[in-house]
């Protein structure tokens, strides 16, 4: 075990980076768990992976310097780095954008350095997101058979999508995925941009405003109030958390430096929002009760990723259909409604 390469995780308590870390040291990687433990849900996910034999914690925050140059020490080497450690909701980014933008663009700019000064030989992975396409106002939008969908785009948005931040958590992510894919033109760093779209699974502890499937899933298990943003019309697809850790694998193993993948369920597996909330119905076996409210800023009516690039370039594409994935992930809620309500109280 000595040999075995050695991997620091930021966000790691978080429900990727929670996934991520069992999956690496199950693999006889040495898991280093980096966060500050702000999230809802994360203390719950940093006290199970302290059960687990393979995986270190180290508390910190990427806002701070001195915290990630404390947890590379700590390692003792660093063979590759998922910066996963972000804030996550448009909502919040509105409310506190000066928050916003150290955690997402600061921080990710702090990683960067860290790694350019203790493991500039690290494979780096950036988990991006799909918000940095903008409102995609350009596309035309179509209603087909109850919910919304590209006129033209069948296939999806691809990476050749125009850049167009909007919303300071566009922002915010957009310049740190520049930022990620210029350190390897400009500092040779090993590193991969993820752009990923709705990632959702076990161990996600959803809130009304980010993680919307498990947020929907916790609240129709625990019977609490669910509001819809807009008509439910809007269309995502979905991707499994596993599937998503399949390309992190590739990426690190036979990917080109510098390259930016979409990572979304792609067509095979978009779902409007009453599409889910049906799903959810036939899981519970009686209606999801549900409220309806104004539009969020910055939210896409319609999004599916053109998954293409990373088939083409790594061989990956989703495996995980829509059907199965919500089954699984409303198990475990049920498993744990207990826990996760003593969570949401807290």
């Amino acid at each position: 075990m000595t040999n075995a390469k050695s991997m620091l995780i930021t966000g790691g308590a978080g429900f990727i980076g929670c996934h991520a870390a069992t999956h690496y040291a199950e693999r006889g990687w040495r898991v280093t768990v980096f966060d500050d433990l702000s999230r809802r849900g994360s203390d719950i996910n940093w006290d199970h992976l302290q059960r687990h034999g393979d995986v270190r914690c180290v508390r910190g925050d990427v806002r701070q310097p001195g915290d990630l140059d404390r947890a590379f020490v700590k390692t003792g080497g660093v063979d590759a780095v998922l910066h996963l450690a972000a804030q996550v909701a448009v909502t919040t980014s509105v409310t506190d954008p000066r928050h916003d933008f150290e955690v997402n663009a600061l921080g990710t700019f702090n990683v960067l350095e860290a790694v350019r000064r203790h493991a500039p030989g690290a494979g780096f992975v950036y988990a991006s997101t799909n918000k940095v396409y903008g409102g995609l106002e350009h596309h035309d939008v179509i209603e087909r058979d109850g919910r919304y969908d590209f006129a033209a785009l069948p296939n999806g948005v691809s990476e050749a999508e125009p850049l167009d931040f909007h919303s300071p958590y566009g922002c915010s992510k957009g310049a740190a995925d520049q930022y990620v894919r210029d350190y390897s033109r400009i500092y040779g760093l090993r590193s991969f941009v993820v752009r990923q779209s709705c990632i959702y699974g076990t161990r996600q502890f959803g809130v009304e405003d980010q993680g919307w499937v498990a947020w929907f899933t916790i609240a129709s298990v625990l019977g609490l109030p669910t509001s819809i943003y807009g008509d439910g019309k809007q269309v995502r697809d979905l991707l499994w958390v596993e599937d998503l850790l399949g390309l992190y694998d590739l990426c690190l193993e036979r990917g080109r430096p510098g390259s930016i993948y979409n990572a979304g369920g792609g067509p095979a597996n978009r779902a409007s929002v009453l599409q889910v909330l049906a799903e959810l119905e036939h899981q519970l076996g009686r209606p999801v009760p549900r409220t309806f409210d104004d539009w969020r800023p910055g939210d896409q009516r319609v999004f599916y990723s053109d998954n293409q690039k990373a088939a083409d370039e790594l061989g990956w594409a989703p495996r995980t259909g829509v059907a199965d994935g919500m089954a699984q992930l409303f198990a475990w809620v049920n498993e744990h409604a207990t826990a996760i309500a003593r969570a949401r109280a807290a």
